[in-house]
């Protein structure tokens, strides 16, 4: 058995002895030592009782069912037994029993361990979050409790897992907040006893952003708008080339093109003519296109 100083502890006990079942109230139960039957921790007359156990010692079973559980309080750094239980039969002067093969020690230890405390890594804005701490003890009747350093509703929870030992759990839910975002929530036990016994365990929280319709509507916007400014510049960039691109082109208005070549470089050249042929009047406006020096 393992016990926290300064808190209480429980000894599980069933017995069975070789006479018919006796009503509770002729059973005479008594712990004593191993070592000194003498040394009485539990007796139904505490005036027996050894005076470092008087007060602290009481049967928490029902005698009538075979239950002879102790509960030993404000449990002693030298309170390791080992410690044997004993059954006497009032109305008999022969019937006592000894248990002295089936004796039970206490490891002391002084510090309570952490709780544990059970949580996701990561929440959801807006959604019920569930955090769990629970703790182990040897103290029935006056169970630990359980603090969150975060507000929300709680339930406690009760269980016997054997062999002495009960569970105590916590169980916190609340609606996270951007607030909550990297933040810790921290879960104290407090033993029954001095203040040896209070332990903390934090854990972090990372609250995800509650998706809504401006987180929608703004990566679409945002997508379609670049979109749209990278396709008017591919559009003004492509078009600046075509103008830009040299070539033979054809006037509009029955415009002529002639090329000549000098020193083996094509050139164009394009002019209009406002001189009218007093010899031809049917002549207008036209193209002409000479070398230099020519005359027309």
């Amino acid at each position: 058995m393992k016990a926290l100083v300064s808190s209480c502890v429980v000894l599980p006990c069933s017995f069975k002895y070789p006479v018919q079942e006796q009503p509770s109230d002729r059973i005479r139960a008594i712990w004593h030592m191993k070592d000194n039957w003498g040394d009485i921790i539990f007796h139904k007359d505490p005036t027996r009782v050894k005076d470092s156990f008087k007060g602290r010692t009481k049967l928490i079973g029902s005698l009538g069912g075979s239950n002879c559980s102790l509960e030993i309080d404000e449990v002693k750094n030298h309170d390791n037994g080992p410690y044997c239980f004993r059954v006497e039969l009032e109305t008999s002067e022969k019937d006592k029993y000894s248990f002295v093969e089936n004796c039970v020690s206490i490891k002391m230890f002084e510090q309570a361990s952490k709780p544990e405390l059970q949580a996701e890594q990561s929440v959801q804005e807006g959604e019920t979050a569930v955090f769990k701490c629970s703790v182990r003890h040897t103290c029935p009747s006056h169970q630990p409790t359980l603090t969150w350093s975060h507000t929300g509703k709680a339930i406690m929870t009760y269980k016997d897992i054997g062999h002495g030992n009960w569970e105590t759990e916590s169980v916190l839910t609340f609606i996270p907040q951007k607030e909550d975002d990297h933040t810790t929530i921290a879960c104290t036990v407090k033993h029954h006893g001095k203040v040896e016994g209070e332990m903390t365990v934090t854990h972090h929280i990372f609250v995800k952003e509650q998706a809504t319709i401006s987180h929608i509507l703004i990566p679409v916007i945002s997508g379609l708008g670049s979109a749209l400014l990278f396709g008017l510049l591919c559009f003004f960039i492509a078009k600046k080339r075509y103008e830009s691109r040299p070539g033979e082109f054809r006037p509009q208005g029955g415009q002529n093109v002639r090329k000549s070549q000098e020193e083996g470089t094509d050139s164009t050249v394009l002019f209009r003519s406002q001189r009218t042929e007093a010899n031809n009047p049917t002549a207008s406006n036209g193209f002409f296109c000479n070398k230099p020096g020519q005359n027309t």
